[in-house]
């Protein structure tokens, strides 16, 4: 599909690439990245450009590694999660929905851990001089979306909510650069999207949200590992490890939300008021969780609807593809996300 970018609106390729989606570009089998640390054990991981290792190098987590990473880049989750089913990597972060479209193609994954923050990025947009002035609105109307994201699923359960269904709206499967043309030039009536798209377009296209993902999408993140690697002692000992520095490294980004932005920005070439914004409105006040019930539950309620929309090959067990050793003493995945208070 020919893109059809506004160049002052697109985002740069790196976050354009990263979206969470079901389908991903050909031929992305993951970059070489750096190594870092030093011992016996080598902990291959998965991730995406401004996610982990970002987060990690710029909350000092990084130093004193007592085994040696070794990172993968690439550009999606569904990519990572291919890589893990086949041993490339060990371990990657992803998004609440390429679990999901993995699980139900059989893939060999394991999810570890979760993180949890609030949904006020996953948003339903309109344009400020919308009629649409609540969801029941959008019957009808053209609703642009990525198709098998966790937007799409937001758009679904929004719409429940409102006592439509999909078939009230007419869709546009459009991926983000796509999407953000259409709505700017006024070919869609509303955008549902995830930040840092959110962030963006409220500030430079003119939008206002209609809805957010509140009460209806779960708001988690997932690291998922290969069963095999899991089945390693030395390699279960790193992922702990690892995994404890990721807990930091997020409380780090939560009281220093200036500073990751501005890192944040430098890597994916976001605008800095663009990344603040999003990392304050999402991507700061997340908070790793216990991969319980309530999770499993949750993500077994997105995989029930997309087997129902077709969009996957068959029903199944979420929890069959989750390992909660890790859990530790994390707090519930229902447990409230923090938020930004005004001095922040």
């Amino acid at each position: 599909m020919r893109r059809r970018i506004v160049p002052a609106l697109s985002l740069p390729l790196a976050l354009l690439l990263s979206a969470c989606v079901s389908s991903h570009a050909q031929n992305d089998s993951g970059s070489s990245g750096n190594t870092d640390g030093k011992g016996d054990v080598t902990l291959n991981i998965g991730d995406q450009k401004g996610n982990d290792e970002a987060v990690l190098r710029a909350a000092g987590q990084l130093k004193n590694l007592p085994y040696k990473i070794k990172w993968s880049t690439f550009t999606s989750g569904p990519p990572i999660l291919e890589a893990v089913s086949a041993k490339a990597v060990d371990i990657g972060g992803v998004g609440n929905t390429p679990p999901v479209f993995a699980a139900a193609a059989k893939s060999h994954i394991k999810v570890v851990a979760a993180k949890h923050g609030t949904s006020d990025g996953e948003t339903i947009l309109v344009k400020k001089g919308s009629p649409v002035k609540k969801t029941a609105d959008l019957k009808g109307k053209s609703v642009a979306v990525a198709q098998g994201s966790s937007a799409h699923y937001q758009l679904v359960a929004s719409l429940a909510k409102a006592g439509l269904s999909i078939k009230d709206v007419k869709v546009s499967f459009l991926q983000p650069a796509d999407a953000l043309a259409a709505f700017t030039r006024g070919k869609v009536d509303a955008w549902a999207v995830w930040d840092p798209y959110t962030s963006q377009a409220l500030r430079q296209s003119d939008a206002r949200v209609l809805t957010t993902g509140q009460g209806v999408v779960n708001g988690l993140n997932f690291q998922v590992a290969n069963p095999s690697s899991l089945e390693d002692e030395k390699k279960v000992k790193v992922i702990k490890d690892y995994l404890g520095r990721l807990r930091r490294a997020q409380d780090w980004v939560y009281k220093h939300p200036e500073e990751w932005a501005k890192v944040w920005g430098k890597e994916t070439g976001l605008p800095y008021q663009v990344a603040l914004d999003s990392v304050k409105r999402t991507n700061g006040t997340r908070v790793y969780v216990a991969v319980d019930k309530p999770a499993v539950a949750s993500e077994q309620e997105i995989a029930d609807t997309f087997a129902k929309l077709k969009l996957t090959p068959r029903r199944y067990q979420f929890a069959d593809y989750v390992d909660t050793r890790f859990n530790g003493d994390l707090p519930p995945s229902t447990s409230a996300p923090r938020t930004y208070g005004k001095g922040s």
